[in-house]
């Protein structure tokens, strides 16, 4: 898996709840191969969920639509289903407090129920 599907991963886990679902069940089935890049995605996706980057070099449309992610997901309590995939795949890493700014693209998810609405 290269970094930019790994990042797209990310924001699927992060802010699509049917798509970690599926991820989760296929983990706990053992029908999940690449777990390494799995735990990786984890790790990202759970740092798109903290503070939004201060820095210049971001794209104000991606720093607006990982907003609106943000928001969106807190009505299915992404970030704590999110904190329990990691710990079910054994994942203790520290997550930094801010969203690192090469983290921050105009990554598109498909819709999803009230998320759709809110997506930039």
């Amino acid at each position: 898996m290269n970094p930019r599907e790994k990042l797209q991963l990310a924001y699927e886990l992060a802010f699509h709840p049917s798509r970690l679902n599926e991820i989760w069940n296929r983990v706990e089935k053992g029908m999940e191969p690449d777990l390494g890049s799995l735990r990786d995605a984890a790790d990202w996706a759970a740092a798109l969920h903290q503070r939004l980057p201060e820095a210049p070099d971001v794209s104000a449309r991606a720093l607006k639509r990982l907003a609106a992610y943000q928001a969106a997901s807190r009505l299915f309590r992404m970030a704590t289903a999110v904190s329990r995939f990691r710990t079910a795949l054994g994942n203790r890493s520290e997550i930094p407090a801010e969203v690192p700014a090469w983290m921050v693209r105009d990554i598109a998810l498909p819709p999803f129920g009230r998320a759709s609405r809110l997506s930039a």
